[in-house]
């Protein structure tokens, strides 16, 4: 599995202990960190890195996402308006093990601020342990596995179906919106290196200035 690991602006602070966490819990997983860093020129809102989220996950770069903001409501819901991904929302590791095993979904959204207080650290890095202690989609309770697989793939198709194609999503976008979002450029050459879907890396080679970063030069 290919992890990414970011996070809003907002709670940049946190960014060091919550890739170390991943590092730590997923292992055997590459795991790569894009920020947000504290001492960033650029601070991105949690709905920007939302945007930014599903491009990773929509190309293909990365098969999952753990990112957080403040309360962690607001980037699981701005995750969730993009097509094609399933973000859960795990203030307690309770919640990520479920999201895992039940609702096997492609981004982890942690609140980071809100009610963090001398405990939230410990809290974060055993919702982390707990997101990856066992393989997702096992199910559960074990008694009803095989329906909740089932209803977990129902749920996915729903979204499929409901969801516009992912091109017409992001050219319906405001344009000034995604100038700044294409602006992070770590994870733009991410995608356009690491990435498997075509109709994404085409659409960014198509709006971001690529000529600034450091891509192989078919790409270009």
């Amino acid at each position: 599995m290919r992890i990414g690991v970011i996070l809003a602006s907002s709670q940049a602070n946190k960014n060091r202990l919550l890739f170390q966490a991943v590092q730590t819990y997923a292992a055997g997983s590459e795991i790569i960190n894009f920020g947000c860093w504290a001492d960033d020129h650029e601070t991105y809102s949690y709905v920007e890195i939302a945007l930014l989220i599903g491009l990773l996950l929509t190309s293909g770069a990365v098969d999952f996402a753990v990112t957080g903001c403040s309360s962690g409501q607001g980037m699981m819901l701005a995750c969730n308006s993009f097509p094609g991904v399933l973000c859960g929302y795990a203030p307690t590791p309770m919640d990520a093990w479920l999201f895992a095993q039940i609702n096997n979904g492609n981004a982890i959204s942690l609140p980071l601020g809100e009610g963090y207080t001398w405990a939230g650290r410990e809290n974060m890095e055993r919702t982390i342990e707990k997101l990856f202690s066992e393989p997702f989609a096992q199910g559960y309770p074990r008694s009803e596995a095989e329906r909740k697989r089932r209803d977990t793939a129902i749920l996915k198709e729903i979204r499929r179906i409901s969801q516009v194609n992912l091109t017409e999503f992001l050219n319906r976008l405001d344009s000034r919106i995604m100038r700044r979002v294409l602006r992070k450029r770590d994870v733009v050459e991410d995608i356009l290196v690491n990435g498997q879907c075509k109709a994404v890396a085409d659409w960014i080679v198509q709006h971001a200035d690529t000529e600034k970063m450091k891509l192989p030069g078919q790409l270009v």
